[in-house]
């Protein structure tokens, strides 16, 4: 019997980097740990509009370094930079420390696994037949350069009286190949029958021994440039 596995949890260490970097005392590991989810959990809440898929934490001394990747950059930065100062404020209260705030736009936002589930979650709330949204969303992904994509909602799709789960496929999606760069994401729609889960898997092509994908070289969404890491023990949340 196959068992599932979470795809970035999988390749963690192997090709994909780790999203929070820091060492940290079994003192201090917890309290970090729990600062890390409330700083990421702020900034999805506020910034909803802005399309952040990817938050990441850097931990130096007694700054904290938060790269933010970002679909709409304007909405976070805000007219001369208002919207930038406050959150830079408001993440200062949370943890205390002097934050130091990075903004990084993901150019080609179809190749996003998170932008993508919430584009067919924003469909789903707008009473689009589900299997339309699904169908258009994968079809604006390879056309954007994917190799393959995978959507799944889970749910009262389409008013159904039981909850149900439904797929659409489109080209190959190696979910055991740990060279494979898979990105997964998800997102809810809370419609008038409920919430209904989405999940998507996109397939970006190969990876070559020894590279990992860098965040940083995939800003415009294609194949991300390899770089040679050594493996550590990080932490992630």
């Amino acid at each position: 019997m196959g068992q599932k596995v979470h795809p970035s949890g999988f390749r963690l260490a192997v090709i994909e980097p780790w999203r929070s970097r820091w060492y940290a005392n079994k003192k201090n590991f917890g309290r970090l740990l729990v600062e890390d989810h409330r700083i990421r959990q702020y900034i999805y809440k506020e910034f909803r509009s802005a399309g952040v898929p990817r938050i990441e934490i850097e931990r130096t001394g007694e700054a904290v370094n938060i790269i933010v990747h970002t679909a709409r950059p304007g909405v976070l930065v805000g007219r001369k930079g208002v919207r930038v100062d406050q959150l830079k404020k408001s993440l200062q209260d949370i943890t205390g420390m002097v934050c130091h705030l990075t903004v990084r736009e993901i150019k080609r936002p179809e190749l996003e696994s998170t932008l993508v589930a919430e584009v067919v979650a924003e469909a789903l709330e707008k009473r689009m037949a589900f299997r339309r949204a699904m169908k258009k969303a994968i079809q604006t992904t390879m056309q954007a350069g994917a190799k393959g994509v995978k959507v799944e909602v889970n749910g009262r799709v389409g008013g159904s009286e039981m909850s149900r789960q439904a797929k659409e496929r489109e080209g190959q999606v190696p979910l055991s190949t740990l060279r494979a760069n898979v990105d997964y994401g998800t997102a809810e729609a809370r419609t008038t029958w409920g919430v209904i889960g989405v999940k998507v898997w996109i397939y970006k092509g190969d990876l070559e021994p020894g590279e990992k994908i860098d965040w940083r070289g995939q800003g415009e969404g294609n194949r991300p440039r390899g770089r040679r890491q050594p493996a550590d023990r990080r932490t992630q949340s």
